[in-house]
């Protein structure tokens, strides 16, 4: 690829030299210079220069110019406001313009304190007011969503929240009504913004025209901490910024990492943290007691009882993984089970393939992309939200987003020689592999057709496996590397122990509780093991942790603790029960990173993995050993795709604001096959499986291929397999 061509752009009297067509407001940065903005914002598009407030000097022109809408080119020079009187007094005008009408109510403000319109003001806005008219009201606030508030009075009209709703997010939802001096920020026809990605308008709002309602009046800048972490309700590991009050967590913020998120932040990561002060949150370990139901107990009887039942398993021993723990927790966990307790079987959250990362890309190289094919059935959104921000973005780019349906089925027709789309990708530099199905060993079979499409010889190409956890493959990496053998379920499972909300709350696990003689939960709730556990220990949120993750890149991420749990985080009990049974694991998530870094991380030390950690680079693996495919469900009717929502889960359910995101009991079907069932959008149907029925709305969806149906699990009731639908 050719060097971009360099041009001579002059700004205040400095010389600077930046590609062709770089923005203005970027060039005079890189001559050391601020350009004052509202409006502009790269992620959002081309700029439109709506609020003047970048007026600067354009030497041959003889009026004052938008500068985010000039691009640099050779011999263009420029003065702004801190050399051009002209250009002051055009800022000075627009900020007075500006604030006829906005309220003068920073003190009550959430904006105030960390406010673009407030900054400004003080360093180009004129000293005092000359307007002594009674400024505007409007009602405030106005509930955009159960999430969102708007104040119209302090709406400066910048229109980067239509903007992100139509240019990024895509929904469309929020609009300007009216025209001129009367324009106002709304909803489409009044509805609630529902949409998965709606609260970064809060953060693109440069005054308080947009707030949260969580943090409203929660806190003021000068006495709120935030701590650089990562999101770890999905799997995409976006980089947040953890706002703490008093020891509480008052709201989350994106932290801009542009290889992963580009600053962007779905509606779980940044409203589901309230699910750390639910009302039924375990703090003290829990014990069965015959016909009391669960008891407190202290934690060292409650260690003693844990030993007991350990001891007692005689090995028996199964152990559910959340994919939700830390390296460092999964790490710990499984030294003490299985270097103390000898050999047995974890049940992993998902299978994932080490050969995958020979096919490192970032997240970014999506939105670079020229061909992109999305293996499976499962809405990519529901699996990791970022990613379809990704593929929007590539589709503006001009990049071809193909759906192919049935995962197994498509990687072997894209393997063949004869498969058109299959020889594009072949001859494509720039190619991306997404696979969102449940449908077994995803990463394996996704890295074989990689590998067979021949992407290690093209740096260009990438493939990503979409799992559904948050930290799947960091968990089953530190779970290999705990200890060398690995046994057999054994006919009997003498104690299971079930690690963290997700694998307590999967109805899988809940099967293996039956047939287990004795049960040990890890849990945040009271709610989810109540039944059936025999010992209860208190769980930990991502938020109340210090460790790492590993993102569905591979990137490894580190986690800060931002708020301090009710009880005793995992580390500290599995170092002090591993000491009972002659097992050396340290309680400091550093110390044990260390031990397990140097076995697979390279011995990268703890405090290098960094805010803003980079992706490694790829790595040769062995061809990957496919498993034998399981059969296609047979039968008449159509293939049910069962999806776990975004917006589910223990501690999206333990969130009020965001109960009104959750997935609607709906079956989606596609054109054809609700066309030849009669059936229209809205329609109450019946969707029925072996003697099983469940009625649900129909919605037709144009994206979906015909012979599947598509049900969130949480409405899908028992159904499986092939299903009937039927008005």
């Amino acid at each position: 690829m050719s060097s971009p061509e360099l041009v001579t752009v002059t700004v205040d009297g400095r010389e600077v030299q930046v590609p062709k067509g770089t923005g203005l407001v970027e060039t005079a940065l890189a001559a050391g210079i601020e350009i004052p903005v509202f409006c502009y914002e790269p992620r959002l598009g081309d700029p439109i220069g709506a609020c003047r407030m970048c007026l600067v000097e354009v030497e041959g022109l003889p009026k004052l110019q938008a500068g985010c809408t000039m691009s640099a080119t050779d011999g263009l020079k420029v003065r702004t406001a801190q050399t051009s009187a002209k250009a002051a007094d055009g800022q000075s005008a627009t900020l007075e313009f500006i604030l006829v009408n906005h309220p003068l109510d920073c003190p009550v403000c959430d904006k105030g304190g960390e406010c673009p319109l407030q900054d400004l003001t003080f360093r180009w806005g004129p000293g005092n007011t000359r307007m002594e008219f009674d400024k505007r009201t409007l009602e405030k606030p106005i509930p955009v969503s159960p999430t969102i508030a708007l104040d119209r009075e302090r709406c400066i009209l910048c229109y980067r929240c239509t903007r992100f709703s139509e240019g990024v997010s895509e929904d469309g939802q929020l609009v300007a009504e009216n025209r001129g001096a009367s324009s106002v920020i709304a909803t489409f026809d009044d509805r609630p913004y529902r949409a998965p990605f709606s609260g970064n308008v809060i953060e693109l709002c440069p005054v308080g025209a947009l707030t949260s309602t969580q943090y409203r009046f929660e806190g003021r800048p000068w006495e709120i901490q935030n701590v650089p972490t990562v999101c770890g309700l999905c799997p995409v590991g976006c980089n947040t910024a953890v706002t703490v009050r008093e020891g509480k967590v008052k709201r989350v913020l994106s932290r801009n990492h542009p290889e992963v998120d580009e600053g962007w932040l779905c509606d779980k990561g940044r409203f589901g943290f309230s699910h750390l002060y639910a009302g039924d949150r375990i703090a003290d370990p829990l014990r069965r007691v015959r016909q009391r139901g669960l008891e407190e107990v202290s934690w060292d009887d409650a260690l003693d009882d844990a030993e007991r039942l350990l001891r007692e398993s005689e090995g028996r021993i199964v152990t559910a993984l959340s994919g939700s723990e830390t390296v460092e927790q999964a790490y710990a966990l499984g030294r003490l089970l299985r270097s103390g307790l000898g050999a047995h079987t974890a049940v992993l959250p998902e299978e994932t393939s080490p050969a995958l990362d020979a096919f490192r890309l970032p997240l970014s190289a999506i939105r670079d992309a020229e061909l992109v094919v999305v293996l499976g059935d499962e809405p990519v959104a529901e699996r990791a939200p970022i990613v379809e921000l990704w593929l929007k973005a590539a589709r503006r780019n001009g990049a071809e987003v193909h759906h192919a349906g049935d995962a197994l089925e498509s990687c072997r027709r894209l393997s063949r020689a004869k498969d058109e789309l299959g020889n594009r990708l072949r001859e494509s530099d720039r190619a991306v592999l997404i696979w969102s199905s449940e449908e077994g060993a995803g990463g394996a079979h996704l890295a074989a057709l990689a590998r067979e499409l021949g992407f290690p010889d093209r740096p260009g190409c990438g493939a990503f496996h979409l799992p559904r956890t948050a930290n799947g493959r960091g968990v089953a990496d530190a779970w290999a590397a705990s200890d060398d053998g690995e046994g057999e379920t054994p006919e009997k499972i003498g104690l299971l122990v079930v690690s963290g909300d997700e694998a307590a709350a999967d109805p899988n696990v809940r099967v293996l509780a039956e047939r287990a003689e004795r049960v040990l939960v890890t849990s945040m709730f009271h709610g989810l093991a109540a039944g059936w556990a025999d010992l209860v220990l208190p769980g930990t949120s991502y938020l109340e942790r210090d460790g790492t993750y590993v993102n569905l890149e591979g990137r490894l991420q580190r986690l800060r603790r931002a708020s301090i749990p009710p009880a005793p985080d995992e580390l500290a009990w599995i170092s002090r029960l591993a000491e009972r049974f002659g097992v050396e694991v340290d309680p400091f998530p550093s110390a044990v990173f260390s031990e397990l870094s140097a076995k697979i991380y390279d011995g990268l030390p703890f405090g290098e993995v960094g805010e803003h950690a980079p992706l490694r680079t790829r790595s040769e693996a062995p061809a990957p050993q496919l498993p034998e495919e399981p059969p296609a469900p047979k039968g008449e009717g159509l293939r049910l795709i069962r999806y776990k929502a975004l917006f589910s889960g223990p501690a999206i359910e333990r969130v009020p604001e965001l109960q009104f995101q959750r997935p609607e009991p709906e079956v989606e079907l596609s054109g054809k096959d609700a066309e030849a069932r009669r059936i229209a959008s809205g329609d109450t149907v019946q969707v029925s499986h072996n003697g099983h029925s469940i009625e649900l709305r129909a919605r037709v969806s144009r994206g979906l291929r015909p012979g599947v149906v598509r049900i969130a699990s949480e409405h899908a009731g028992d159904l499986g397999g092939m299903v009937e639908v039927s008005a």
